[in-house]
């Protein structure tokens, strides 16, 4: 019988957007209230996947026996729907690497010796909504930013990573969720909020700007949508009066270890971080795998089960994080899929700390010195496309919060997005000890390379 494999759990992030203005707009028609205190005005269907057979499914109950035959079959017939559903062969990490690794420098760089964590398909998706609720300048600074010569190719791009990163079948849980949270009484371009449903999967709900129930609407769909990881930094989302717009965007990430950790093997050790030694369990194992090394770092990465793969990167001794994060070399690595020169198969003996890293971001400094900068003023910002008039709306909060925790299970992590318009040397002969005991920088991609999460470990435990 094929050897269970343990779950590497979940990873969120999510991005918050609040637009304010100081119009009236126009009133729109009345729907019926949802559960959620909300009033519904587009609902995102998701696509149906067929069920990861599960092995115990397959087994008899009497004698024990394995049924490998029926098995296989189901197992084929599930890979083939699955590879129909994301069959998209231009579509793949290489699409927002330019993307990523600007926005990685920007909100991960300069983190005072914290942890912090970031995701930049989380990002890209609520930005990329954002331009679809913009015009002229406004919506030209956010493409330059994305690297999409027009709305129509950041479209195709927006939906074909979401196809890419939706996964609901039992194997993998990766489940993007996109939400815009609009002013009661004022009227809406349905259009827009049509094609953000076909393409983005983003459904619409309309209340009481400021209230505590409306308020509370939105954090229930914020820990719903990232499995509850991020329930603390989601209580301190609220909405003001002013705000016409808030715009959220979660990604939640479950997969399994391919090589999962022994809990015998796991002891205490030192961490050297910034501020000194910490006291803390390492995880160990010893497997054959690619070992990876550049002027200033090497690195390992583990494989995940139908998914992607973890990439921990360890500076050289005497090497900052930071360091390597202004170079290019580590992201060329992560976009080359282990295609590297500077690579040997090996005996990798992994001692990785257990660790809890969160952060919570605000994403308005980062994203104007990124060249984002009219949507901030209400004397520039254009947002015709989300109602008429659009006078004075203006981009007033750009929130992001993310999460991630491994252990010997596996890595369970949450991120959100909430936008308010308102050189290591040639390793050993036969094997290598790669011990994480000082900084490091993690990434999370998914199998076509996508980049789902990125963080610097400063503090495990």
């Amino acid at each position: 019988m094929m050897k269970r494999k343990r779950i590497l759990a979940g990873l969120i992030a999510a991005v918050l957007l609040a637009v304010s203005g100081c119009g009236s707009g126009h009133l729109a028609a009345e729907t019926e209230s949802t559960e959620d205190g909300g009033y519904e005005l587009a609902k995102a269907v998701y696509p149906e996947m067929a069920p990861y057979p599960d092995e115990a499914a397959f087994t008899d109950e009497k004698t024990g026996e394995w049924n490998q035959e029926k098995y296989l079959e189901a197992y084929d017939a599930w890979w083939k729907e699955k590879r129909a559903l994301a069959d998209l062969p231009e579509a793949d990490g290489k699409d927002i690497a330019g993307f990523s690794k600007n926005s990685i420098r920007r909100f991960l760089l300069k983190n005072e010796g914290e942890n912090k964590v970031y995701s930049p398909v989380n990002t890209y998706m609520a930005l990329a909504m954002l331009a679809e609720v913009t015009d002229g300048e406004s919506k030209q600074q956010i493409l330059d930013l994305l690297e999409a010569g027009d709305l129509k190719t950041l479209r195709a791009h927006g939906e074909n990573i979401w196809r890419l990163c939706y996964s609901d079948d039992g194997a993998v849980t990766s489940i993007p969720a996109n939400s815009l949270w609009l002013r009661d009484g004022m009227e809406y371009n349905q259009n827009t909020l049509d094609l953000l449903a076909q393409h983005y999967y983003a459904s619409s709900y309309r209340g009481e700007m400021g209230s505590e129930e409306y308020d509370r609407a939105l954090q229930t769909w914020l820990n719903e949508q990232t499995g509850g990881l991020l329930k603390e930094q989601a209580e301190g989302i609220k909405m003001s009066p002013e705000t016409v717009m808030a715009l959220a965007s979660t990604l939640y990430y479950r997969a399994k270890w391919q090589n999962e950790f022994r809990e015998e093997n796991t002891k205490e050790g030192y961490f050297y971080g910034p501020e000194g030694e910490i006291r803390c369990d390492f995880m160990n194992s010893s497997n054959f795998s690619n070992y990876y090394w550049a002027e200033d770092f090497a690195a390992v990465s583990l494989g995940l089960n139908e998914s992607g793969r973890m990439w921990l990167v360890l500076p050289d001794e005497g090497v900052t994080v930071d360091k390597i994060l202004e170079e290019d070399a580590v992201f060329e690595l992560v976009n080359s899929r282990g295609e590297w020169e500077n690579s040997k198969y090996l005996k990798v003996n992994l001692s990785l700390p257990k660790f809890d890293a969160a952060s919570d971001i605000s994403l308005t400094d980062g994203l104007k010195e990124l060249g984002v900068q009219d949507v901030f003023d209400p004397q520039t910002a254009d947002f015709s496309p989300l109602a008429q008039p659009a006078d004075g709306f203006y981009l007033s909060q750009a929130q992001h919060a993310a999460r991630v925790k491994i252990d010997e299970k596996g890595v369970e992590a949450a991120a959100y997005t909430v936008m308010q318009v308102s050189g290591a040397d040639m390793p050993p002969e036969e094997e290598v000890d790669f011990v994480l005991d000082r900084p490091f920088f993690f990434m999370i991609t998914s199998r076509t390379g996508l980049p789902l999460f990125a963080g610097i470990v400063n503090q495990p435990g």
